[in-house]
This record gives C-alpha cells, structure tokens and sequence, in this order.
C-alpha cells in the first residue's frame, strides 16, 4: 500500500472518530506507529488533522440543526446533548479541552456549534486537545514497542 493511501486511511479514521460514526482512529495511529515505516511526526499531525475537522463537522451541524434535535436520526442523545449544554454553560469553551473523550466530546462539539462558538476559537481549542490525545496515544504507543 502506497504512502499516500496510508496517510488517507489514517485522516479518514480520525476524521469519521470525531463525527458520529462508529470508529476508533487511535488503534490505526497505534498500529501505524509500531509498524515504523512511516514518520511520527506526520502520522500524528494526519490524524489530529483528520479528527479536527471531523469535530468542525459536528459544530457546522450544530449550528445548522438546532431544530431536529428530537428526531430520530439526530446525531446525539437529547440526554448527551444535554449533559454537553450543561457541561458547555458552566465552562464555556474551555469544556471543548474534553473533546477527545469518548461520549461526552462529540456531543460538546455539536453544542458548541448550536451555542454559536466562534469557528476560530472552537477550532484552536479541539486542535489542542485532539492532538494532546494523540501524542499521548504516540508517546504509550512508542514506549511500549
């Protein structure tokens, strides 16, 4: 498999991870990392570039969607999308430093988008978290092989 095609399959994991759909880009990165063929470096700016954009994803809809929130194919749990609201409120954009954790950050980033999070500031807070979480996941990875 070409270079190429590796960096697409890492940004797509990490970008599908950060919307609703079901995937788990940390055990790609780590793969790819103990494999070694390819620069750290760049495997991790892939995948926080890939997660970063699919959070941008969630706050567009957010933005856009406010309204079908009781629908069945609402991408967060009215529960979820509360708890985040909750969670939003009291901290304000700092709580977007938890984006990366399973459940609880998707849902924080659909909020952001429907409480109005200037684009600018929601994106350097998730690129800060996102990319903390994978070199974190690079640093466990590394250390253990």
């Amino acid at each position: 498999m070409g270079e190429l095609a590796i960096y697409a399959g890492l940004f797509a994991a990490a970008f599908a991870a950060a919307t609703v759909l079901p995937a788990q880009s940390e055990a790609v990165l780590a793969a790819l990392l103990v494999e070694g063929s390819l620069p750290a470096a760049a495997l991790i700016a892939v995948a926080s570039l890939g997660n970063v954009l699919g959070s941008v994803v969630n706050w567009l809809i957010g933005r856009g969607i406010e309204g079908f929130r009781d629908r069945s194919w609402f991408p967060a749990s009215a529960a979820q999308l509360d708890r985040a609201a909750m969670w939003y409120r009291r901290y304000g954009k700092w709580s977007l430093l938890l984006s990366w954790v399973p459940i609880v950050g998707d849902p924080l980033t659909l909020v952001s988008g429907v409480l109005r999070e200037p684009l600018w500031s929601f994106v350097a807070i998730v690129a800060i978290a996102k990319t903390a979480r994978y070199l974190l996941v690079a640093g466990a990875t590394l250390g253990l092989s």
